[in-house]
């Protein structure tokens, strides 16, 4: 009678955090984004049609988070983009730097990828240097996971763009979704994707993102300030870089020989 007894407060248990996980879990609603929020975006070189705004956080073209307050200290520049590859109007500068990287409470393989994407910047002898801490006091750039709420959103990686000339701070993954990723290089590629927005880089299909997504073609036409093309990359489609907006997580794309070029010229 005790056991059945012990089972029966179990099951009571049970019950109750089920209850409370269905009550937190419920999809969130996302905020209208005001028509102010979308000019500013359009006017750094971002889709407006593509915009999601949650708790003043925007997600704009699949994995890229930025602030209301950030977007603030964003600034345009001057000129229209023509070409392939992009960085932003915000580097990191101070170089040359190391840039002290943290996984955060996250199963081993995040940093044994996190190693691997670190290798593959340091190897080519970058003004830019990385280096994983133990840490969290250490931490330019954190790796963590991702709230609830990014996996309603179709969001399953994201990460922003240097502020006052600091690398952006903080790459959140959707676990549910990454932790089932087997190749341990191809969520290298994408570690080493959301890094690259940390210190500047855009998306080099970001004029029209059907190119790696698939579906309609996505050009953002004459809108695109704060997308500045680097000087020997392709005048076409960069094809498995290390950029693009869309991939597989199980496909590996180590840096490519116009990647190289880009990381080169602007670091």
């Amino acid at each position: 009678m005790r056991r059945f007894k012990q089972l029966g407060i179990l099951a009571l248990m049970v019950a109750m955090l089920w209850s409370c996980q269905e009550t937190e879990t419920q999809k969130p609603i996302l905020e209208e984004v005001p028509k102010e929020i979308l000019q500013k975006v359009k006017a750094l070189g971002f889709n407006p049609n593509e915009v999601k705004m949650y708790e003043e956080q925007l997600f704009i073209e699949g994995d890229i988070l930025i602030t209301l307050d950030q977007l603030d200290k964003m600034s345009p520049s001057v000129g229209l983009p023509v070409e392939e590859h992009y960085h932003t109007d915000n580097l990191v500068n101070g170089t040359p730097r190391t840039i002290n990287v943290y996984v955060r409470n996250m199963p081993t393989k995040y940093s044994q990828a996190t190693d691997i994407a670190i290798s593959r910047y340091n190897s080519e002898n970058l003004n830019l240097s990385f280096q994983r801490v133990t840490s969290s006091s250490q931490a330019d750039i954190t790796i963590r996971a991702s709230p609830w709420y990014y996996y309603w959103f179709g969001i399953l990686g994201s990460a922003g763009f240097p502020t006052n000339g600091n690398p952006y701070g903080t790459i959140l993954m959707t676990r549910g979704y990454y932790d089932n990723v087997s190749n341990i290089n191809g969520l290298a590629t994408t570690i080493a994707h959301e890094m690259g927005h940390c210190i500047g880089f855009r998306h080099t299909d970001y004029q029209d993102r059907s190119y790696s997504c698939g579906g309609s073609p996505d050009n953002e036409g004459d809108g695109g300030v704060g997308a500045n093309h680097i000087p020997g990359t392709p005048t076409g489609p960069s094809a498995n870089s290390w950029m693009l907006a869309c991939g597989s997580p199980e496909g590996d794309r180590p840096f490519t020989n116009d990647d190289k070029t880009a990381l080169g010229y602007v670091y």
